[in-house]
């Protein structure tokens, strides 16, 4: 995995719509920052959702 991820991987591995990804960034359950004007998250983040069942639910 790379230390950054877009907004789409982030969904595909989550397993959520990219939409949902943008109200988890948006309600802080996900840390996001903008690189080169493109929002990506961190891989810290995307880990620690991961390890957390239940945080993000479609």
């Amino acid at each position: 995995m790379s230390s950054v991820h877009t907004i789409r991987e982030t969904a595909w591995v989550l397993g959520i719509s990219q939409g949902l990804v943008f109200r988890a960034i948006r309600l802080g359950l996900l840390t996001a920052e903008r690189q080169y004007g493109r929002l990506v998250v961190s891989d810290s983040s995307l880990r620690r959702v991961l390890s957390e069942p239940g945080v993000l639910r479609d």
